[in-house]
């Protein structure tokens, strides 16, 4: 055993599929990969084998996908790289979040007992259910009336897409679901639950999602009361106090767990962690001075420092959140890949789509291809990319897309490139806030999903942002961010390591490509811009809320249709 190579297992559940990867603990290579496509998807018209019509905004999934994704991948993995499970010496995960889901105290999911499978309230809600909006309104008010502290952590903001404004609407809503539940957890660490039998809170959760911090720990009982008088002891009744730091041991693999895997019992199971985040030392991120833009259906942007900044409209500034003895900060788009999916699904020609099939090529290949003959402001077209709301800087979910300056000469490949343009305003709008508030970045690093893909987009990025575009070498680096937590939670006893900067330098590597700006298009770029800049402000900043008003009306018509 001991001249035997060692790996780790990294899995990442996303939010229409899960990921699976084998990683050789040595040098980070991928020894295999496996997907699972969840058959439910994204739940948002209807609950499953159930006439239960969902309202808008409400993004639900099913907890057995996630169950299933690990016997589907895990066992694939091990039968194509033809390992001996011994060799195996750790596990991590990683998940969208924040999912939450309520369980019984064995962790049962509410969503499975026929009591309970009928109320909305009962399933896990995704990080993109926007339907609690109303709520962390209400919670930001609250907190800013009390001047809590917390509050300057995240912006300024709560965000609909945390944990404690869809606990307070399941309360509300559904006193029977909130009531049933012995925990609420959030999905991460449900599947380290299943996997260890043991219940764990991970630290990247709380800290980003729950308003948890190292030094304050949870809001006191006195905010929670407010909230209302039932929610008082909700820390005390439906979670734990106990947060456990990233990188250790959260349990074992249990003997039905290891059956499900094809794996032995007994081997060590990382604390879990957020999906975007464990992407960060991957990306080899992992010290001061370096953005991680993870680019996925959302896309996100950490970056790590020794101090604490105070950062409009980010999503949480977290010591220890991603690298031990660090401070992580948290901004994101809430629209990436998927308002350019909206596109491809709703705004290009028959003929197009007859032309890539006749080429033999994907529509976004296409597309991209005439987009980059485009030169910049070409189009006469400037977008705003708030197709699903803005997470930073405006924190807003309820704000919504734009695009202006249409003509009868537009083509569909103006529209594209234009809403490439828009994400890339946004993050530099992002970039810019950061710097202005002290945090030095002096690098960026892309990584993720699909959009990694996109050339067009990437070199529109580096001559908005103005900087090289470094890419990571992995492709799957979200699910390599957890099989080096994993690296770090089995130790150096067992063949990984002591640290996760010393797994990120064996294990996370740059591609040898990159994006640098071409100065000749700086000034179009500056002038789209300010273009951009003035539509964010006025409309981001409440001088016209005419978005508000017609998703209002838009919200209405809906409810009315489904009664």
């Amino acid at each position: 055993m001991s001249g035997k190579k060692k790996f780790t297992i990294g899995i990442d559940f996303g939010t229409e599929s899960a990921r699976a990867v084998l990683v050789d603990v040595t040098n980070g290579k991928i020894a295999a990969s496996s997907v699972y496509q969840y058959p439910h998807g994204v739940i948002t018209e209807k609950l499953p084998d159930s006439d239960i019509q969902l309202e808008p905004g409400w993004a639900l999934q099913h907890p057995t996908d996630y169950l299933n994704a690990i016997k589907r991948t895990v066992p694939r993995l091990v039968k194509e790289s033809q390992i001996d499970p011994d060799q195996v010496i750790g596990i991590g995960i990683d998940f969208t979040g924040s999912t939450i889901l309520p369980t019984l105290e064995d962790g049962t999911p509410l969503a499975l007992l026929d009591d309970y499978k009928e109320d909305p309230h009962a399933w896990p809600k995704l990080w993109k259910h926007h339907a609690a909006q109303e709520k962390a309104d209400q919670l930001t008010q609250l907190a800013n009336e009390r001047f809590e502290t917390f509050l300057d952590r995240y912006g300024g903001k709560i965000n609909a897409e945390w944990f404690f404004p869809k606990v307070w609407e399941m309360y509300e809503e559904s006193s029977s679901v909130y009531n049933a539940a012995d925990r609420i957890i959030e999905a991460s660490d449900w599947i380290v639950w299943q996997l260890t039998g043991t219940e764990t809170r991970n630290l990247c959760a709380a800290g980003y999602k729950a308003l948890w911090s190292k030094s304050e720990g949870f809001p006191l009982e006195t905010f929670f009361n407010a909230m209302d008088s039932g929610l008082t002891n909700v820390v005390e009744e439906k979670m734990k106090r106990e947060i456990m730091p990233l990188g250790q041991q959260a349990g074992e693999l249990t003997e039905e767990a290891a059956k499900w895997m094809k794996l032995k019992p007994g081997i060590p199971v990382a604390t879990a962690i957020l999906d975007a985040h464990a992407a960060v030392p991957a990306a080899t991120v992992a010290e001061p001075g370096k953005m991680a833009l993870i680019l996925g259906t959302s896309f996100v942007h950490m970056v790590l420092s020794t101090k604490e900044y105070r950062v409009p409209g980010m999503c949480g500034m977290v010591e220890d959140g991603i690298i031990p003895g660090l401070i992580a900060y948290e901004a994101g788009q809430s629209g990436g890949g998927d308002h350019f999916s909206w596109f491809m699904k709703n705004a290009v020609p028959a003929e197009y789509e007859r032309e890539a099939r006749r080429r033999k090529i994907s529509l976004f290949d296409l597309m991209e291809e005439k987009a980059a003959k485009l030169q910049p402001a070409e189009s006469g077209l400037v977008a705003l990319d708030w197709w699903n709301g803005n997470r930073s800087i405006l924190t807003d979910g309820d704000l919504t897309g734009l695009i202006l300056g249409y003509s009868l000469e537009t083509k569909p490949e103006e529209i594209y490139r234009a809403l490439l343009e828009a994400t890339t305003f946004g993050t530099r709008k992002i970039f810019e806030t950061f710097i202005a508030s002290g945090v030095p970045i002096n690098e960026i690093i892309v990584t993720g999903g699909e959009p990694t893909k996109n050339r067009l987009l990437l070199n529109i990025l580096a001559n908005v942002t103005r900087m090289e575009i470094k890419i990571a070498d992995c492709p799957f680096t979200s699910a390599l961010g957890s099989a080096i937590y994993a690296a770090v939670a089995a130790g150096e006893s067992r063949g990984g390591y002591a640290t996760v900067q010393e797994a990120s330098q064996n294990m996370a590597h740059l591609s040898s490509k990159s994006f640098v700006p071409n100065n000749n298009d700086k000034k179009t770029y500056n002038r789209l811009y300010s273009e951009y800049t003035l539509l964010h402000d006025y409309f981001g900043y409440g001088h016209n809320n005419a978005m508000k008003r017609l998703k209002n009306l838009r919200t209405g018509i809906l409810e009315k249709k489904r009664r």
